[in-house]
């Protein structure tokens, strides 16, 4: 059984930073594609960024690149999304997203359409 975990969500101040982790379970972890997407109150859930099952090769959202950074540890089977400037429009609950097929392009996961598993979700606050 395929498990997704989030951590590292909180409060922080505009400019701040958080660094959220997603500790996976279950199938072997550098054989997929990851992703981050997040949700706001009252909104669609959003594509934010994703990594290649080697890490080679990552994609972000327009409004997130060059503040975010996603990472992977396959030997820890782990991603993480590194947020920094962050402005009060990227609070919303971040979940980790694995993609359902092995070893396909992460530029699959910009949509929700291949997401294989989802996680619980982590919250991100951010205050003006």
């Amino acid at each position: 059984q395929v498990q997704l975990l989030e951590s590292g969500g909180g409060l922080v101040q505009a400019g701040g930073s958080l660094r959220l982790s997603c500790a996976a379970s279950g199938r072997t972890f550098s054989d997929y594609a990851m992703s981050w997407f997040r949700q706001a109150p009252g909104k669609e859930r959003d594509f934010v960024a994703a990594i290649s099952w080697s890490g080679t090769y990552t994609y972000y959202a327009d409004s997130v690149k060059c503040r975010f950074t996603i990472s992977r540890d396959n030997a820890a089977n782990t991603m993480y999304l590194q947020l920094n400037s962050l402005q009060p429009e990227d609070a919303a609950v971040y979940y980790c997203a694995s993609d359902r097929r092995r070893y396909y392009s992460a530029s699959n996961l910009r949509s929700s359409t291949d997401v294989g598993y989802w996680g619980k979700g982590t919250q991100v606050t951010v205050t003006s």
